[in-house]
Order: C-alpha cells, then sequence, then structure tokens
C-alpha cells in the first residue's frame, strides 16, 4: 500500500512491477527525442492486456487524473509526453505486444498496439507478405503510436499513409470502454468508419490497443538508382515520368539537395557520393515489383534503365546511378537517411514538416528560401524528403559562426515564416510528425475556425472530462 489511492489501484490492476513512480524509472518515458519537451508524471502504467488497459483509463477517470498514452516515445512534436505539472499517468502499451493473427490468405495482421514495427514488417516478410510503412525509428516505434500519429515514411507513394493500412481498431475510451472494431473487411459501410477518428488523433480520443492491418504481396524485385538534376522543377518533372513510364512501379522517390548530401558526406561514416560532379539536386528513386520474371528482377531494372535513359535524353537528369547489389542499394539508401543526423554536425537547425501539392513544392522553396535568407542573412537551407507524397522537410541550418542558441531562440519566428508560405500555398504545417505539443498554436493560428470548432466538438463527445492527452492537438 502506498500513500496514494489511485497508485494502490494501479498497482491492483496491473501488478507492482508495471507501476512505475520512481523518478529514474520513469524518465526514459518523460521527454521525447530532440530534447524539447521535459515533463513529469505522477505514475507510468504497462498495461499487458485490453482489460487491464481498460480498467487503468476506467481508475484514472473515476479519480479525475488525466492521461497520456505512449508508444515507443519515437514521437518528434511532443505529443507522447506529459506536461511539467506532474499530475498526469502515462500509460505505456509496451507490453501489448502480441500479433494475434497474421492471414496471407485475407492479407490482414493483427496486432497489439505494442507491437514493434519492425516486428511485424518481419513477421509479415516470413509469411510471404509486406507490411509497408517504413520510417526511421521503425526498431523502437509501436504500432499503437504510428497509428496515432499518422504515419508516413519512405513508402507512401505506393502504399499510403498509416491510416490507409487500418481496416479495424480495438480502442479503449476514455471513460475505460472498449470499442471492439477489429473488423478484417476490404468493405463496410455499415454507418460511420469510426476507426479514422483515432489514426492521427495523436491519444486524444482514446488508447488503441489493437488494430487490424493491411499487408500486401512480398516484393522480390527492387530496382535503386540516384541521379543528379541541376534544376528543382526538374525532380517533379521526373517523379511524373517515372510513374508514367514504370506503370506506377514506384515505390520511394526521395530529393535531397547538394548542401545536404555535403555534410553527410563529409560527416557520416560510410556515406559518399556516387556520382562523377556534384548536382544542385539530387533525387533517390526506386521501383519494386512482387512479380519475377526469367531474369529474377521482375522487369523493375529494366524500366529503371529505359526510364533514366530517356531523361538523360531529354536532360531531365544530368547524371545517375544504378545500385549493381544489395550493399550499392544501402549505400544510396544511406545517403539519405543519414541526412537529418549529420545535420547536427553543423549547428543548431530548425526543423519543418510540411506538405505541399506536388507540382507546388519547386515554388514553395523558392519563396521560403528568399524570406527565410532576408530573415537571417546566412541561413543555410537543406529541403529535403518524400517528395513523391508531397512531404518536405524543410530544415534550415544555422548560419556559420552563429550561437547555437541565438539561432534557436528564433524558432517561432522562422517558423512563423515558413508556415505562413505553405498556407498560402494549400499546404499542411503537419505533415507526417503530427501536431503534438509542438504545433497547437499554429493550429490555433492557421486553421479555418469552422475546422476547430469540429474537431472540438469531435474531441467534447468522446472525453467530455478532457482527461486524454489534454494540450494536445486540439485546445
Amino acid at each position: 500500500m502506498t500513500a496514494d489511492p489511485l497508485i494502490d489501484r494501479l498497482i491492483e490492476i496491473v501488478g507492482p512491477a508495471a507501476v512505475l513512480t520512481e523518478a529514474a524509472d520513469m524518465a526514459p518515458h518523460l521527454e521525447e527525442p530532440r530534447g524539447l519537451f521535459h515533463g513529469k508524471a505522477r505514475a507510468v502504467v504497462k498495461p499487458a492486456s485490453t482489460d487491464e488497459a481498460a480498467a487503468v483509463v476506467a481508475a484514472c477517470h473515476g479519480a479525475g487524473v488525466p492521461m497520456v498514452p505512449q508508444g515507443g516515445n519515437t514521437g518528434l512534436v511532443g505529443g507522447n509526453v506529459p506536461f511539467e505539472h506532474g499530475r498526469e499517468v502515462v500509460i505505456s502499451t509496451a507490453r501489448l505486444n502480441r500479433i494475434r493473427d497474421l492471414d496471407p490468405v485475407n492479407l490482414t495482421a493483427t496486432v497489439e498496439a505494442g507491437v514493434i514495427l519492425a516486428d511485424l514488417q518481419s513477421a509479415a516478410a516470413d509469411a510471404d507478405c509486406l507490411f509497408p510503412v517504413s520510417l526511421a525509428a521503425e526498431g523502437s516505434c509501436q504500432i499503437g503510436g504510428a497509428i496515432a500519429a499518422n504515419a508516413g515514411g519512405t513508402g507512401v507513394l505506393r502504399y499510403g499513409n498509416m491510416r490507409e493500412q487500418v481496416l479495424g481498431l480495438e480502442v479503449v475510451l476514455p471513460d475505460g470502454r472498449v470499442w471492439t472494431g477489429l473488423r478484417r473487411l476490404g468493405k463496410d459501410n455499415a454507418g460511420y468508419a469510426l476507426r479514422h477518428l483515432f489514426i492521427g488523433a495523436e491519444g486524444t480520443l482514446g488508447l488503441v490497443t489493437a488494430a487490424t492491418l493491411k499487408l500486401y504481396p512480398k516484393p522480390v524485385a527492387t530496382a535503386t538508382a540516384l541521379c543528379g538534376l541541376d534544376a528543382l522543377d526538374k525532380v517533379t518533372a521526373l517523379l511524373r515520368h517515372a510513374r508514367a513510364w514504370s506503370g506506377d512501379a514506384v515505390t520511394a522517390f526521395e530529393f535531397l539537395p547538394r548542401f545536404g548530401v555535403g555534410i553527410t558526406c563529409r560527416h557520416m561514416p560510410g556515406c559518399t557520393d556516387p556520382l562523377e560532379a556534384p548536382w544542385p539536386w539530387y533525387v533517390l528513386i526506386e521501383l519494386s515489383s512482387p512479380r519475377p520474371d526469367a531474369g529474377g528482377d521482375g522487369g523493375v531494372r529494366e524500366d529503371l534503365e529505359g526510364l533514366l535513359a530517356e531523361a538523360l535524353e531529354t536532360d531531365m537528369i544530368g547524371d545517375a546511378v544504378l545500385a549493381e547489389s544489395l550493399d550499392q542499394r544501402d549505400a544510396l539508401w544511406r545517403l539519405r537517411e543519414s541526412l537529418p543526423e549529420a545535420q547536427g554536425f553543423e549547428g543548431g537547425s530548425i526543423k519543418h514538416d510540411v506538405s505541399l501539392p506536388v507540382s507546388s513544392i519547386p515554388a514553395f522553396i523558392a519563396r521560403a528560401d528568399a524570406a527565410v535568407a532576408e530573415a537571417m542573412p546566412g541561413i543555410r537551407p537543406c529541403p529535403f524528403g518524400h517528395v513523391g507524397d508531397g512531404n518536405v522537410h524543410y530544415n534550415l541550418t544555422q548560419p556559420e559562426g552563429l550561437d547555437k542558441a541565438a539561432y534557436l531562440a528564433r524558432w517561432d519566428e522562422i517558423n512563423r515564416i515558413v508556415h505562413d508560405i505553405v498556407t498560402d500555398m494549400d499546404g499542411s504545417v503537419a505533415a507526417e510528425h503530427g501536431v503534438g505539443r509542438l504545433k497547437v498554436g499554429e493550429l490555433e493560428r492557421l486553421k479555418a475556425p469552422v475546422e476547430l470548432e469540429m474537431m472540438r466538438t469531435i474531441k467534447h463527445a468522446l472525453d467530455p472530462a478532457g482527461l486524454f492527452n489534454p494540450g494536445k492537438v486540439v485546445v
């Protein structure tokens, strides 16, 4: 027994080992990867079943205690950590980690929220299937968190965001009731598609405890190339050309600036520019196919060679290199995947996770580069990302020689400049990382009043006491 009746009840539900109250034990759950937010909590609770999770939520609801659902704690906008006041209970899904069912005929998997994304990818592969959501944190992020954030990653162009993979959900509602909607159906028009309320809601409407997800035939052939281009508008032209030429077999289409490639090669071991000369822009393109042909490559290498040959002939690209082995493919991807880490060696980075219509990306970058340079001469733009789905990581590295703290102190000012341009061009200021705590104020400032009213109405209907992840997404 403790001096806290709620803690005693939580221990009764999940056992003493699954209720953390000591500061050292809770510490990994109280801050996010970038260190922007450092919270406190009354306790961290780790239920091992849906029944335990429901009982935990009911106990907190009955005591009027706010709750913060948390998966792998890899989010980058503060939606997964508690506030500094210390009154909240963090509900971790780490022990909800079973793959309940994997059906290669129906091409579905039913998994609990705490299953690690990479573990689901591996289980699907063992059944000759593919779970297509792939992102940098896949070795530690959990399925429930990926659903709450509507995670994207490198495969969105071909397969869509997490939202497109979810057929059904099991959710503990804010009062402790359980909605069991784990349907394995490709078609279900029997009323509202309730699952979509919880996908991308960042834990503000309920605790996802399990999901039924789509699988796909496992690709057996891939072809990968890195291209050099002399103008940004040719990046979007190449995307259109590649999708048309390949019959929309483009799995990934990532763009990088020369500045980004340069710092990655300078700071990250094993990273080199494979092209003979530097180019202003680079594109990493990958095709895949579940169908092998006599050569074992499903025809995708021939397709990639053909589309690149025509792109060279029409001056759409200036140079290209095709991966001849898995090691070479990994080396090309390493350039893209190492870029965010490489930025840290160049000082402070003010980051923007935005999306725009693909055709508007060149104009956006031109406008934004000019605007931030006017506000801060010497600033070094490093835009990169999943141009195939319109998602640009518009990151800005500090001017050389400037004090890092002085630079980061202007974060809000620079954010406002960039976000105003994004909004003016019909884009979104929260592409794949979500809103969380970081962008609540920007949502208030930029979203239409009717949209905010609709969001608040849904929030109040499902969580009238405002106990689920309060202060995140919508206030």
